[in-house]
């Protein structure tokens, strides 16, 4: 195997004690087998820039990482990824704050990136650049003779064109993103609107298969559903530490239900519509009242940028609100944790909960829904109620699918869900299983890396044809 380099913002400290990672887990056996390089920022701040760089032996393969400065954290990160691309790439243009400045700043550092890994790549390496922070890396490298195999997956949704165009530099973005040889995306729907926006805002040539030729430069484009690694999470659900957990979670709750809803403290995921969903449902059933409690994980998040601080205010209040009005002295209906919890405290979660309830308004995966599904007791497994606007929606067909925005529909899902019959709940649950057990994480880095190699050649061959 050819040595595989991973580029991403932050590198990964790889020191966590779950087994069941997801991402990360493939990544580091993919650069475990081929004696590989993970690179990117180190999470350390300093007060002036630097080009210093350290490298770390881990397993098998290396961990280079470089510091950023404050004012390169400041633009590249909070100001330019995290309140200009991420607003947008999520149709939030009411609060997209596009800054010149943080652009100029954002691109500096993808090439303070490129300068930095190139004298660290060999002539042979298969370089996979991961995600919105990094999209003018490839260009940047290229540019510096980097002539290897160069993809680029974004995690995060990727918008219809006229709303990309939101940004001032919409054109430069999808330029950029033209240097690799291969752009993947996690659903078709996200690989046919940057198709779309390259074939209308720049001079491309669109292929037969999909691809996209500018010049002598072909892009592959495709869709590959990110996952979880199926088999080691639904193991350590199983495991005796976690039913321990999970047991100590079953005497909480007694005789009552439980529907889980874990994420990250953010705007997309739906937060504020999903507990008045969870409240309209109270207040539509008195029968509920006393008999379920919704346990919601938002773990903190993106702290130093003010929609996040804000949004973490809205939600003690509406979650406080809601069980002031239909909390009694032995029963809370919503439990609200503003903290980070490990993967196997949630796999206990997901395990005794009847309901999974995952509800963005907008996300490119959601791995939360397929962890609760690997989670689940096959002899009496829970429901997954999920948004239809959430990637993983494509596959968990057999989930009750909703509108996050429809409060009332939600509702009566989260009613519907506490009534299905077992046998119902076995088939969904088996037909969901049975696709995760297939398309794992494993499945889904192979999927990319052998496309790449083919896409890499391909291009190759295009532009020999060309010169001759």
């Amino acid at each position: 195997m050819e040595r595989l380099v991973i580029v991403s913002n932050r590198v990964p400290t790889l020191r966590s004690q779950d087994p069941a990672g997801g991402l990360s887990v493939a990544l580091k056996s993919a650069l475990e087998e081929s004696g590989g390089l993970w690179f990117g920022w180190s999470g350390k701040v300093t007060e002036a820039p630097g080009s210093d760089w350290r490298v770390n032996q881990h397993d098998g393969f290396s961990l280079a990482t470089l510091d950023l400065c404050r004012a390169e954290l400041r633009g590249y990160y909070e100001e330019f990824s995290n309140r200009t691309l991420w607003p947008v790439f999520h149709g939030r243009l009411d609060i997209c704050r596009p800054e010149r400045k943080a652009f100029d700043t954002y691109r500096s550092v993808n090439r303070r990136f490129a300068e930095v890994l190139t004298p660290l790549l060999k002539d042979d390496d298969t370089i996979w650049v991961q995600d919105y922070h990094l999209i003018p890396l490839g260009k940047h490298l290229r540019h510096r003779g980097v002539e290897g195999p160069l993809g680029f997956f974004l995690h995060i949704p990727f918008p219809p064109p006229q709303t990309f165009a939101a940004l001032p530099c919409y054109r430069e973005l999808l330029a950029d993103l033209c240097f690799y040889d291969l752009v993947g995306f996690q659903t078709e729907a996200c690989a046919e609107n940057f198709r779309h926006a390259v074939a209308e805002f720049l001079d491309a040539e669109p292929g037969a298969d999909g691809s996209l030729r500018m010049g002598d430069h072909v892009t592959q484009v495709d869709a590959f559903p990110v996952s979880l690694d199926t088999a080691a999470f639904a193991e350590m659900a199983q495991s005796e530490e976690v039913e321990e957990t999970a047991d100590q979670l079953r005497d909480f709750m007694g005789d009552r239900q439980w529907i889980c809803g874990v994420e990250r403290l953010d705007y997309t995921k739906g937060l504020a519509e999903r507990l008045r969903a969870f409240a309209t449902a109270l207040d539509r059933t008195p029968a509920l009242r006393g008999h379920i409690s919704l346990i919601q994980v938002a773990a903190p998040s993106r702290e130093s940028v003010p929609e996040y601080r804000e949004m973490r205010s809205q939600l003690e209040g509406l979650s406080g609100s809601i069980n002031g009005r239909f909390g009694s002295f032995d029963w809370t209906p919503i439990h609200y944790l503003n903290r980070t919890f490990s993967q196997k405290q949630l796999a206990a979660l997901y395990r005794v909960s009847r309901v999974g309830l995952v509800t963005p308004l907008r996300d490119g995966m959601n791995l939360v829904a397929k962890e609760y599904i690997a989670a689940q007791d096959p002899e009496d497994p829970g429901v997954l109620i999920l948004s239809r606007f959430a990637g993983s929606a494509q596959e968990l067909t057999e989930a009750l699918l909703v509108n996050p925005f429809d409060i009332s529909s939600t509702a009566e899902a989260i009613q519907d869900a506490l009534e299905m019959p077992l046998a119902e709940r076995r088939r969904r649950w088996r037909q969901m299983k049975l696709h995760l057990d297939t398309h794992d994480v494993h499945a889904w880095r192979n999927a990319f890396l052998d496309a790449l190699a083919e896409a890499s050649a391909d291009s190759s061959a295009v532009g020999e044809t060309r010169a001759a």
